[in-house]
């Protein structure tokens, strides 16, 4: 008998639908079904694949509601993000369906004789392995430029996601795309590597740990794959001398508070100069509290659960061994009475090396204010991490912010006065041990085709 598992509601704890695993050798099917419908697929033309995509667009706005609630029940989003994200999504097929065919135009190349030309010819079948904070968004933002290249994909989606990933699955089937083109594996992590390795994979993207980007890369690397990881952040914010503190802090808020907290690109680290301390964490608490829990299912509420009881737990470790280390609770860090996997909103300050709040990722609604002597020093601080996935600058001085952004910050992405966030049209991806290789805009569709050079003598 297959291996079943059930999904949890992370605000309730009642069990949910139940699935079963596919086996090691069902999986290589599926990625043998894969490569060969894409055999055919990359033969078709840019207009009828953006078609395609177009009608993907459409359904999921169609299905936004149904798609959301999905969310909340799996993994415990809030019915007001859960919508946003599928316009999102939805907005991210329509862009690739319009620019794809630019994006991947030969690019002729003067040689003074000869013609040459950059062609830019799909890999294969791209084996996603996705987390669950996004469903849909993580899966769709690698998919949509990947399938308008001509490339198949698989995707390995989180184990408390399963229904998300196989709606995703039905829908790109119901657009009119090939069966086997798109396709959802539900393996265990150990049977990964054999899927990795497979013939029937070209390459492979990952979002998710440092831990599983080290595992997967070594995997693929030693079959010569192609891959894109996006790992971990721990996201610095430097808020300069000249910042308007109130605003500041709300612009903070959002950047922490994104998804429950529980981002990759969601601010982490606050990081603001001794004049501007005390004013800040004032407007900065204000601002968090604004962020109450309660029934993801409520269109009002703005923090739901965590994605489960065990992450729960372990945010609250950090906290706790944070407050052993010598940081100090301004609000939140305790454990609400009463089912469900819910954290309150929680600032530390006094944050310093040493500690898991400065040195760790703490997937969740906690932010670190950590005192900066000055601006250099601050700088410093924001880039004392092993992480570079986003960064942040809060200044009047736009010429300023703008400089620190573009020049000081070592992240993937630096935004003035405003929360990082992804975007179809910006590139994606980060440095250190955030990973490497861009998702999203022209830079992350060229990353899964073969460029390759064409010379003509005459």
């Amino acid at each position: 008998m297959a291996a079943t598992l059930t999904t949890q509601d992370p605000a309730t704890g009642q069990s949910g639908q139940s699935y079963s695993l596919h086996e090691p050798q069902e999986a290589l099917a599926i990625a043998a079904a894969t490569r060969k419908a894409t055999a055919g697929w990359r033969k078709e033309s840019f207009e009828h694949r953006a078609e395609l995509m177009r009608r993907a667009a459409r359904l999921l706005r169609e299905r936004r509601d149904d798609l959301a609630a999905l969310m909340t029940s799996e993994m415990g989003k809030t019915l007001t993000e859960g919508r946003a994200e599928i316009e999102k999504c939805a907005a991210h097929c329509d862009y690739f369906a319009e620019n794809a065919a630019a994006f991947l135009a030969r690019e002729e190349i003067d040689m003074g004789g000869p013609r040459a030309f950059v062609a830019f010819n799909p890999l294969g079948v791209v084996l996603a392995i996705m987390p669950w904070n996004f469903p849909f968004w993580q899966a769709v933002r690698f998919a949509a430029p990947a399938l308008m290249a001509g490339n198949g994909a698989v995707l390995k989606h989180a184990s408390n996601v399963p229904g998300c990933a196989f709606a995703l699955e039905a829908l790109f089937r119901d657009a009119g795309f090939p069966e086997d083109v798109f396709r959802t594996v539900l393996v265990r992590g150990a049977d990964m590597e054999a899927l990795i390795r497979s013939d029937d994979i070209a390459a492979v993207t990952l979002t998710g740990s440092v831990e599983a980007g080290r595992s997967v890369a070594a995997v693929a690397g030693s079959v010569i794959k192609k891959t894109v990881l996006e790992l971990g952040g721990s996201d610095g914010y430097i808020v300069l001398a000249d910042a308007d503190i109130e605003a500041a802090a709300k612009v903070c808020a959002t950047a922490r508070m994104v998804n429950g907290g529980q981002s990759c690109i969601a601010g982490k680290r606050f990081i603001v100069t001794s004049a501007n301390r005390a004013a800040f964490e004032t407007a900065f608490v204000a601002a968090m509290r604004a962020y109450e829990m309660g029934d993801p299912r409520d269109e009002k509420t703005k923090l739901g659960p965590l994605q489960s009881i065990a992450a729960r737990d372990e945010i609250h470790k950090k906290v706790q061994e944070s407050v052993a280390k010598g940081a100090r609770i301004l609000c939140g860090g305790e454990i609400p009475a009463g089912p469900g996997a819910f954290y309150p909103a929680t600032v530390l300050t006094d944050v310093r090396p040493g500690q898991p709040a400065y040195d760790e990722e703490i997937f969740g609604p906690v932010a670190a204010v950590i005192e900066a002597k000055d601006e250099e020093d601050a700088i410093h601080i924001a880039n004392d991490s092993p992480f570079g996935l986003g960064s942040g600058v809060l200044t009047r001085d736009l010429a300023r912010g703008e400089s620190i952004a573009a020049e000081r910050l070592a992240a993937g992405m630096s935004f003035v006065n405003a929360p990082v966030r992804s975007d179809p049209k910006l590139p994606f991806g980060g440095v250190k041990h955030s990973g490497y290789g861009r998702e999203c805009a022209r830079f992350g569709i060229q990353e899964f085709v073969n460029i390759k050079t064409v010379l003509v003598q005459g």
